[in-house]
């Protein structure tokens, strides 16, 4: 069997600028495979911003419930075994290799993004899971996630714009290509939305026969949340989440008290994640479009009055709305740095990131950094120079997030970060 740097080294080679949506190629590949996807009850999330922390709130539910569990998510922070959970724990390295060297043989012309998914499910179908939790990639009507047959539950969290060029350029048209994901007999459970968004998922769950339920309008959800103000996970936003996932684990079967304890034990990295390292205040945040922006924003206005310096380290993919976010954080910081992402080619080119120069022109100055480690030190700079202990904050792309972290933490991390 090969190692699993030389079937990661495959794997990344099938990235590609170009993504192509479409069910087809799955179908194929799972009809091949016998259908690894019939193998267990899914519980399927799609949304623009909180996905991850609903799934990793269910898959802790699921777990303190006693069922053997599957997670996929998507991307990884730091390692590509992050994307594959079986109880919680990244999937081993040699069964990793396994299941995704199995699907890059099949003789179909899989993306990146299938490949991972197929592995998946692979994974969940040795491990015998009970259950599975799914992300939803990109979308949901043409996500390479959505060839399942009808899920347990299905569940979408806020919907806001990202991936317009793909999705449509409204949030109806955005929130009807998310509510592909709702299947005829299967609870589609809804979190806060805006009416234009709600209205268009409705009415597509309707014409599929699925039952719409809407946790802010859950009495048990609402009482929850009175009587436990915070999740496992920081931020206030995390309440409208809490409330998704405490629904869907009535659904699956969990007590109050099993809800209230998975949802109190989840965990999800670098959102609002703050970390003393070395003397030093930073904060790793997800945060990759305007909603996400604006959402942390509000929470580091509440943090403010904790840190009179706030140290801004920004990068962000070429496709993403990076003005707007920047529109929206910038002027909440005392010292701004700028750095590309380290996403890569296996030939080591920078793409989809905007160059730094670009960044700065929009009026809010700050300073260039030609390389992570330049930027990091920038902020020793800045930090040994201010009176008050600074909060610093990383965000912008996961991509950035993850390695940054990682750099810090000391945590080995995967040479290559596909797309």
């Amino acid at each position: 069997m090969p190692s699993l740097e030389a079937v990661l080294d495959n794997l990344y080679a099938r990235t590609s600028r170009n993504i192509t949506l479409g069910l087809e190629r799955m179908e194929q590949a799972c009809t091949e495979l016998l259908h690894p996807e019939h193998q267990f009850p899914v519980i399927h999330v799609a949304g623009t911003n909180g996905k991850g922390s609903v799934c990793a709130m269910v898959e802790s539910i699921a777990r303190i419930k006693g069922l053997t569990t599957g997670l996929y998510t998507s991307p990884h922070l730091c390692h590509f075994n992050e994307r594959i959970r079986i109880q919680g724990e990244p999937i081993d390295s040699l069964d990793l290799a396994d299941v995704l060297d199995i699907a890059l043989s099949l003789k179909i012309p899989l993306s990146f993004f299938e490949c991972a998914t197929l592995a998946a499910f692979l994974a969940f179908q040795r491990a015998s899971v009970d259950i599975a939790i799914l992300e939803v990639g990109l979308g949901g009507r043409l996500d390479a996630t959505n060839v399942i047959p009808p899920p347990l539950a299905c569940a979408i969290t806020r919907i806001a714009y990202d991936h317009t060029a793909l999705l449509g350029s409204t949030l109806s048209q955005i929130a009807r290509e998310k509510a592909g994901i709702a299947k005829k007999g299967s609870p589609l459970v809804l979190g806060s939305l805006v009416s234009e968004a709600k209205d268009s998922i409705e009415q597509y769950a309707h014409a599929v026969g699925a039952t719409v339920m809407h946790a802010e309008e859950d009495e048990k959800a609402a009482r929850f949340i009175e009587s436990h103000p915070s999740t496992g996970l920081p931020g206030r936003y995390q309440l409208e989440n809490a409330k998704i996932a405490y629904v869907l684990g009535s659904i699956i079967g969990a007590t109050p008290q099993e809800r209230a304890k998975g949802i109190a034990s989840a965990q999800w990295p670098a959102r609002l994640e703050t970390v003393q390292i070395s003397g030093h205040s930073y904060l790793f945040d997800a945060a990759h479009n305007p909603d996400g922006a604006r959402v942390l924003a509000e929470e580091l206005q509440h943090l403010s009055p904790s840190f009179p310096t706030m140290i801004l380290l920004f990068g962000a993919l070429a496709d993403k709305n990076w003005r707007e976010m920047l529109d929206t954080l910038a002027p909440l910081f005392q010292h701004r740095i700028y750095v590309e992402p380290p996403l890569r080619t296996k030939e080591g080119e920078f793409h989809r990131a905007p160059a730094p120069a670009e960044i700065l022109s929009r009026a809010y100055p700050g300073q260039c950094a030609n390389s992570i480690p330049k930027a990091l030190e920038l902020i020793l700079t800045f930090s040994s120079s201010s009176q008050h202990t600074p909060l610093i904050v990383v965000c912008g792309s996961i991509y950035l997030v993850g390695y940054v972290r990682a750099l810090l933490l000391n945590l080995d991390c995967d040479p290559l970060i596909p797309l």
